[in-house]
């Protein structure tokens, strides 16, 4: 397997999947890995050691690490070179592509799916199709290559956080080669599997104290490419590999026939609930998601905002989402994670269509209450205005930065400045601004947190 993006989810998660299957059920699979962008100094470590690499997994209980040996090769796009890459891509033994690139790496319109073909990388990879910059660019040229020598396709499995992630993988695949070859985007069409996943495994950002940490842990052998997580992980997999996969289930994944269903759980139930959490707790003076957990008033604002608002709008069957919704929060609870809310609130305008709009729709279309959504709408928006409720600016990060901070600069705070975000339609497309409804619930939500700050608006939901 190929797989591009080197973070510390992937190395916390499949990865692991793999190595359990390679340590306990002698398994053959193993990962050349690539990063596409950054992360240079992380793969030259990779390299050093020997390919190895700890994973700590950290609860009340302690800290507990094991060694990672199912990377066989390392690859940087810019210190190797994209012909090095697609040539790896290219090898016949290559049966599947695997992508953590988060959202904004599929270089997609997140309130369509469809891709965007004014994006930066994508017109460079229009006129560069053999040496391109972008992840869909890189899929589109290796599948090229391989065509032209006879190889069978890879299969391209999407692990990131986003709605059929794997029909997203392939719109934008497709949608590029329609651009740039006809005839190849037939047999893409045609011949080129994109399973949809769900993944699951809390990791927070790698810190000096992580490290520190795995170094006590390893007897004070240092290892930079040493990541931590929690404890729990899950994974679901479409079952669609036409050229052969792992025995995944044999490490505790779950393969099924449609993993939307189980997509759209964790997104708006886990993922939406954390970006709630981020942005309000973040405004609210909170640095960790645990430090929210210590207020009652978040924590039933949270678990309304699951079971009230999110899980009405679910297919999944079979599944207690009561239970469910539990069960996040107290693995939300787990101090020992330090998992910063200004992590999670970071590239919000790619989050939050299927993290909470998506639910908002359904909401609209069904005449009920969405006062959690509401909130947490306004609390991206009072995010990105950039400056904390104790009036100390702060740094947006966001792949639509400089759109997010012209509209705040060119609008007053209020009513006009939520007018100015709901102009942004790659997040909240041309419906939502549209209804009187969802406009009112936000801008009442949004003032609120203006006149009373985010604990007392919190505080407001959780007493309801």
């Amino acid at each position: 397997m190929v797989h591009l993006g080197f973070g510390a989810f992937y190395r916390a998660h499949q990865a692991v999947f793999a190595d359990l299957l390679a340590s306990q059920y002698g398994s053959d699979w193993g990962y050349c890995t690539v990063n596409l962008v950054g992360g240079e100094q992380l793969i030259s470590d990779l390299k050093r050691q020997d390919l190895l690499y700890s994973v700590a997994e950290m609860d009340s209980s302690g800290w507990h690490s094991q060694t990672i040996g199912v990377v066989r090769q390392a690859l940087h796009l810019r210190l190797d070179g994209v012909q090095a890459v697609l040539e790896a891509m290219a090898h016949p033994q290559v049966a599947i592509v695997s992508l953590t690139i988060t959202e904004k790496g599929y270089c997609y319109h997140p309130a369509s799916g469809q891709l965007l073909a004014d994006h930066p990388a994508i017109v460079y990879d229009l006129t560069h199709p053999s040496r391109p910059q972008s992840a869909p660019g890189l899929l589109l040229a290796a599948l090229r290559l391989r065509r032209s020598r006879g190889l069978p396709p890879f299969t391209v499995m999407s692990c990131d956080n986003m709605p059929e992630n794997g029909r997203v993988a392939r719109n934008v695949v497709i949608q590029l080669a329609q651009l740039q070859d006809a005839e190849l985007a037939s047999w893409v069409e045609r011949q080129v599997a994109f399973p949809s996943t769900m993944v699951d495994r809390i990791v927070p950002a790698v810190t000096p104290d992580t490290l520190q940490r795995i170094q006590h842990l390893l007897g004070g052998i240092a290892d930079p490419v040493g990541v931590a997580c929690e404890p729990f992980r899950q994974w679901v997999i479409e079952d669609r590999f036409p050229q052969g996969r792992p025995a995944w289930e044999q490490a505790g994944a779950e393969l099924v026939d449609n993993v939307l269903p189980y997509e759209e759980m964790k997104l708006r139930m886990l993922n939406g609930s954390h970006s709630f959490l981020a942005y309000l707790g973040y405004l609210a003076g909170y640095a960790h998601i645990s430090d929210c957990m210590q207020d009652p008033h978040f924590v039933v604002a949270a678990r309304r905002l699951m079971l009230a608002e999110q899980a009405p709008t679910l297919q999944v069957q079979g599944v207690d989402l009561a239970l469910y919704a539990d069960s996040l929060l107290l693995r939300y609870g787990n101090g020992a994670l330090q998992h910063r809310t200004a992590q999670i609130a970071m590239d919000g305008t790619q989050k939050l269509p299927q993290r909470m709009l998506d639910a908002i729709r359904w909401h609209l279309a069904h005449g009920s209450c969405f006062d959690c959504l509401a909130l947490g709408v306004a609390g991206w928006m009072r995010y990105v205005g950039g400056i904390d409720e104790q009036g100390q600016p702060f740094e947006i990060q966001d792949p639509r930065s400089d759109e997010i901070a012209t509209r705040v600069a060119t609008s007053q705070e209020g009513e006009p400045r939520v007018r100015a975000l709901l102009q942004m339609d790659t997040v909240f497309g041309r419906d939502l601004p549209a209804q009187p409804a969802f406009v009112e619930a936000v801008t009442q939500a949004y003032l609120t947190l203006l006149t009373h700050g985010a604990k007392e608006s919190v505080g407001g939901l959780s007493n309801r």
